[in-house]
């Protein structure tokens, strides 16, 4: 589900830019992004459904048939960003509230935007579709259990409430988009084109939303979220790409290891925040949302300018 060219590919390649504005206006206008709040849930499941409709059975096979780089990134994702994350927060010294908030990050599955981010960087779409669609199938699982480890003794943690939104936000809604496909791909073919935009301008609601319900929070701990979600990005991305290398991947793998492991489902992440825990634990995943794409899109934009030379395939 990919937009090559025209006005549509330039709106979404500046999500970045309309992130940050949606997020600036949820802080001058707070009740006007308040009241999108009780749709939170349902706009969530609807991107989802909307990554579901990309995929078709054969995604899910080549994961039988490529597994070395599509266990790796999965393995490096779920290892790499939750003790990033509570590393991090202990570094920082950030309140129970907002370590919740960044160990949710780090225990979510891969973001949506990765598999853009990765066909503008040159990298291996096929696999990160893969890693995508595996990521969030291992995540119903591995979240509720990751977090329930990482989050501090004293914050209560409901992992079967969270392993219950997790299948009704996630699993239900994808599985629902890959029968879809696999039934009516035709129809799917026809509105396939103006799938991506409106998954965006979806996203771009829920984080509008957050960042207005977190608005008094952002002012006061901005600085130091923000330091802390840079960091979280980076460790992800670095150790991403570098652990790519060391497994001897090619460049291209490398570059979309690095992608997938570093952007997280973000979105996923502040929702179950606000549901379960507090409205501070969503405002690490609504500051990573703008983040990791603007981190995404900028290397993105530098790969795009060095392309994959057949001699740098050995890594």
């Amino acid at each position: 589900m990919f937009l090559r060219n025209g006005p549509a590919a330039v709106v979404m390649r500046l999500f970045p830019l309309w992130a940050i504005v949606v997020s600036g206006l949820a802080l001058l206008l707070p009740q006007a992004f308040l009241t999108l709040v009780p749709v939170i849930t349902p706009l969530l499941a609807f991107v989802m459904f909307t990554m579901g409709v990309s995929l078709t059975p054969a995604d899910f096979g080549r994961i039988l048939r490529r597994p070395a780089p599509v266990l790796a990134g999965v393995g490096l994702h779920y290892l790499v960003m939750p003790l990033a994350a509570w590393g991090i927060a202990h570094l920082l010294g950030l309140s129970p509230a907002l370590m919740t908030g960044m160990v949710l990050v780090g225990c979510v599955s891969s973001g949506t935007a990765s598999n853009v981010m990765i066909y503008l960087s040159r990298g291996d779409v096929a696999l990160s579709v893969s890693i995508s669609a595996f990521s969030t199938l291992v995540g119903i699982v591995a979240t509720p259990l990751l977090v329930r480890f990482y989050v501090s003794a004293g914050v209560a943690v409901d992992s079967w409430a969270l392993f219950r939104s997790i299948v009704t936000m996630v699993a239900l809604p994808v599985l629902a988009g890959v029968v879809i496909n696999t039934f009516w791909h035709r129809a799917v073919r026809r509105v396939e084109p103006a799938l991506p935009l409106v998954a965006m301008v979806s996203i771009l609601l829920i984080i509008g939303a957050i960042v207005a319900g977190v608005g008094p929070s952002l002012r006061e701990a901005g600085p130091i979220m923000l330091l802390a979600v840079i960091l979280h990005n980076g460790i992800g991305l670095l150790g991403g790409y570098w652990g790519g290398r060391l497994l001897g991947f090619d460049e291209s793998v490398c570059r979309t290891l690095a992608l997938e492991v570093g952007m997280q489902n973000s979105g996923l992440a502040a929702t179950l925040g606000r549901l379960y825990f507090s409205p501070l634990a969503a405002l690490p995943g609504a500051v990573f949302s703008v983040w990791h794409n603007v981190s995404g899109s900028i290397l993105a934009s530098l790969w795009a300018s060095r392309p994959i030379k057949r001699k740098d395939s050995p890594c």
